[in-house]
């Protein structure tokens, strides 16, 4: 046991930085940069399922696995939208999520950011048309950021949550 701690003790710390986990450079406006001030440490998100197939929640779910490990970025998972920072809209917005979305919205307290992940959210997707429905996200609140994919990768969505926490005003 003793032999093992001396050896950790005398090679240091041996691991780096996931290659996927660097966060792309951006270039905000100033609306954006005023919005995203205050998260200069962390960001609190709260995720809310419109109507989804699950792809984009399994997503989601492998930030906090130890390959990606949003945690060390400062990004958190909360359970209510009143500790939220940022929310993470998935899916189409359907007839009866919509009023849920709608209060979830006004339950985030401002300055608040609203991304819209995957192509469900953005564009409804291969829900499109579908009598259940009522249409993207950003026909029922406002959205900010967009994630395309369907659904996007873990180290997409973890590359544009970092960027979004570091942006500089």
């Amino acid at each position: 046991m003793f032999r093992i701690i001396k050896k950790s003790l005398k090679t240091g710390v041996v691991t780096g930085r996931h290659p996927d986990a660097a966060p792309t450079p951006e270039s905000p406006d100033s609306a954006s940069r005023a919005k995203t001030k205050p998260f200069r440490r962390s960001l609190s998100i709260r995720e809310v399922d419109t109507g989804s197939c699950n792809a984009c929640e399994m997503e989601m779910n492998a930030l906090a696995n130890p390959v990606y490990d949003a945690e060390r970025f400062g990004i958190h998972i909360v359970a209510s939208p009143r500790h939220a920072d940022a929310l993470v809209v998935t899916g189409p917005v359907t007839i009866n999520m919509e009023r849920a979305l709608k209060d979830v919205h006004k339950q985030t307290p401002d300055p608040k950011v609203v991304i819209a992940l995957g192509d469900c959210a953005i564009n409804c997707g291969v829900f499109k048309g579908s009598y259940a429905v009522t249409g993207p996200v950003e026909r029922h609140v406002p959205v900010d950021v967009r994630i395309p994919g369907c659904p996007p990768r873990p180290a997409e969505i973890l590359r544009t949550l970092s960027a979004l926490r570091e942006r500089k005003p």
